[in-house]
């Protein structure tokens, strides 16, 4: 009788042993996107519009609602996204250590990029554009740019292209961020601001800046956003491929378009086919 009881007690200690890991792994990662599993998305956390992380820790922008939809077909509640600033010279180096699952942060698809990391995409053709006054009507074209003040950030090729393609003539200023750009801009100490359309529409439509920019509409290159992920992962990129698929067919790329630049007036371009980069 006595054997029997602690052989009783130790099953149940047993049973509750197993109970208690069964338990504790829905709050381990796993490969199915079961339980409470957690996923590391990168993202820019500085840009109105794509990615920007607000004072009261949200994360806002069309790259975020992509990340978010990707993320839940995979198997991830938007409680369990851990995004993660990913700076535009660290991203490769992101993806190959691991720091990040994939990376959605206005990445353009390019063949030296291709070398290092594989692409989802492209979910967005965005094109380098200028933003000017909303009452400015001298600049029609990029040639009008001649004797004009361009500003662009400190190390953007953005606003050099310009001057070396299309108005020999433009005065290029460099300013410390875009937000500075917007500001030399809004007080007449610069005519216009470049760099991709997209960025230049999330600054644009931003409460404090709503009415009083307006975008060229230029389309001077092809930018190809794509979603960055480890060299060689062929079923995580068919995944992804597939999420985009479905957020374009069932309207929530439209939704996320409008929402995110539509204060702008921004023309964008319809959602690019999978594995249509257009050069």
């Amino acid at each position: 009788m006595q054997l029997r009881k602690v052989t009783a007690a130790s099953a149940a200690v047993l049973a509750l042993a197993l109970t208690a890991t069964a338990c504790g792994s829905d709050d381990k990662d796993d490969a199915s996107g079961s339980g409470g599993k957690k996923i590391t998305i990168g993202i820019k956390i500085d840009q109105p519009g794509l990615g920007l992380k607000t004072p009261d820790g949200k994360y806002t922008g069309f790259d975020v609602d992509v990340a978010t939809y990707v993320a839940k077909e995979l198997g991830y509640d938007a409680k369990n996204i851990e995004f993660k600033e990913t700076k535009s010279a660290d991203r490769e180096t992101a993806i190959s250590r691991g720091d990040v699952k994939f990376i959605v942060a206005s990445y353009s698809i390019n063949d030296e990029r291709l070398q290092k990391v594989d692409f989802a995409g492209p979910y967005l053709l965005a094109h380098q554009d200028i933003l000017i006054r909303a009452d400015d009507n001298s600049i029609k074209s990029p040639e009008d740019l001649n004797n004009k003040k361009l500003c662009s950030v400190t190390g953007s090729t953005s606003a050099q292209n310009i001057h070396d393609k299309l108005a020999p003539k433009a005065q290029l200023q460099e300013y410390g961020g875009y937000s500075e750009c917007l500001t030399g801009l809004e007080n007449k100490v610069v005519d216009a601001l470049t760099t991709d359309d997209d960025i230049l529409a999330g600054y644009a439509a931003q409460d404090a800046n709503k009415g009083k920019f307006k975008l060229a509409g230029f389309k001077m290159t092809n930018e190809n956003y794509g979603i960055g992920l480890k060299k060689g992962d062929a079923d995580l990129k068919k995944k992804i491929n597939d999420a985009l698929t479905k957020m374009v067919k069932d309207g929530a790329w439209d939704k996320a378009v409008e929402t995110n630049f539509g204060p702008a007036n921004y023309k964008n371009e319809p959602a690019p086919k999978i594995g249509d980069v257009v050069k």
